[in-house]
């Protein structure tokens, strides 16, 4: 019998069943002492001088970091990096710091606090504002012929350092790096072109091959975002790479590109689980808060879990959705079933809620796909899944499968893992 502790929002639900797989990454290393990861990387720059070579004092500073959905260990690192900053002669009333927000809701003061720890109340914090043509610069188009208008507190700063986590991302392949600027400090305008290459042109349809997790070559959506990012040019990169427990394992300094790239290469070799077969059955956790807060966060571990399930085969997902969907408009974009219609509305007005909405509904018309969360059975049925109310009564809807000894797999940090199947030539 296999037993397990599956994390569900802020509780924990306890997973027992016969002959499962459970699917985890490779064995970590014990979380290293994250202040001297921050203060050697922060030494030992990738691709570009030290922070010391770069910045002048008396300079005015814009740190860049994520909202509360994307933990990144921020509380930790960000008063190491104004410590840095302050020894070397920008003072605290020099430096902001920028909530990349992209299209997400504002924070609330104590979510502010989480992000920014010690320094709440001594460093300005401003939240990015994707829509208010006062807050943004135009900064020109990329060679895509994306326009690329940017916060423009960020744009003023003398100099602007780029903070946040890399793990999988579901179409730009990989978080961190450019998506903190893209779009995180971007306009709705720029949010919504630079993503819009995850389809295929119109004579071809359907979503790009090279636009899925873990794919950086050859994605356009990663090109995109890299292009534009790059016209901001910002001066530093500061990401980490975490643990399921939110420990950071790794953090990578330096050049927008090379020490994103470097994070990336650690978050593969930590984190992508190879598999022989696909399985009948997946239990999957997204790795409970923040990673389950809302649906829009939570469709990433189905994203990355439904790559270990046969076609047709069935998924049982744990996501709280304590904070809803996520965004308004995301729900709206169901009143589409018909795929080829979503996919065409899309192409006629795209919006990255109705991309992640899409591609949801692709994947519970793919397998069977079972939803515990707080979601009403109505907005559950929408998109196309049926509701559990816990995971004992997900487990009971599944009990002929169990019964025929359906091959189970369970993923306790869906969120996190990457399941790929090897191909046998």
């Amino acid at each position: 019998m296999t037993k397990i502790e599956l994390k569900y929002g802020p509780r924990v639900f306890s997973c027992s069943l016969c002959d499962a797989r459970i699917l985890q990454s490779e064995v970590l290393p014990e979380p290293p002492d994250a202040e001297g990861l921050i203060r050697k990387a922060l030494a030992h720059p990738i691709g570009t001088s030290s922070l010391g070579e770069i910045l002048t004092p008396g300079e005015k500073v814009a740190v860049v970091t994520s909202d509360i959905t994307r933990y990144s260990g921020s509380e930790v690192f960000l008063p190491i990096l104004v410590e840095e900053l302050n020894a070397l002669g920008i003072a605290d009333a020099d430096i902001e710091i920028i909530i990349a927000l992209g299209i997400h809701r504002k924070q609330t003061e104590e979510e502010h606090r989480k992000i920014v720890g010690s320094l709440y109340g001594r460093v300005a914090v401003y939240d990015h504002e994707c829509e208010d043509p006062a807050e943004l610069i135009d900064l020109g188009f990329t060679d895509s012929g994306i326009p690329v208008q940017v916060n423009r507190r960020v744009v003023e700063a003398d100099r602007v350092i780029v903070t946040g986590t890399i793990g999988f991302h579901y179409f730009a392949g990989f978080g961190g790096g450019r998506k903190g600027l893209i779009p995180g400090v971007a306009s709705r305008e720029t949010c919504m072109a630079s993503h819009f290459a995850v389809f295929n042109p119109p004579e071809i349809g359907g979503k790009h091959p090279k636009a899925v997790t873990g794919v950086l070559d050859g994605n356009p959506v990663h090109r995109n975002l890299l292009q534009a990012a790059r016209l901001v040019q910002p001066d530093f990169l500061l990401n980490t790479v975490l643990s399921p427990q939110k420990k950071i394992l790794g953090v990578f300094c330096g050049d927008l590109e090379q020490a994103h790239l470097a994070g990336c290469d650690m978050v593969r070799e930590l984190f992508q689980v190879a598999l022989d077969k696909p399985f009948d059955l997946a239990v999957i956790s997204c790795g409970g808060e923040p990673k389950d807060i809302n649906f829009i966060q939570a469709q990433k571990a189905l994203d990355y879990g439904c790559q270990a399930v046969k076609e047709g085969g069935t998924i049982i997902l744990l996501a709280a959705c304590r904070d809803g969907f996520g965004h308004s408009t995301f729900y709206d974009w169901f009143r589409y079933q018909d795929l080829d219609e979503f996919e065409a509305a899309l192409r006629a007005n795209y919006q990255i809620n109705g991309q992640t909405a899409h591609a949801t509904l692709t994947k519970a018309r793919r397998y069977r796909v079972i939803l515990i969360s707080e979601l009403t059975a109505e907005q559950t049925g929408k998109m196309g899944m049926e509701k559990a109310v816990d995971l004992d009564s997900a487990l009971q809807m599944v009990s002929l499968d169990l019964a025929n000894k359906a091959k189970v797999v369970i993923i306790p940090d869906g969120g996190m893992v990457l399941p790929v199947i090897e191909k046998n030539d």
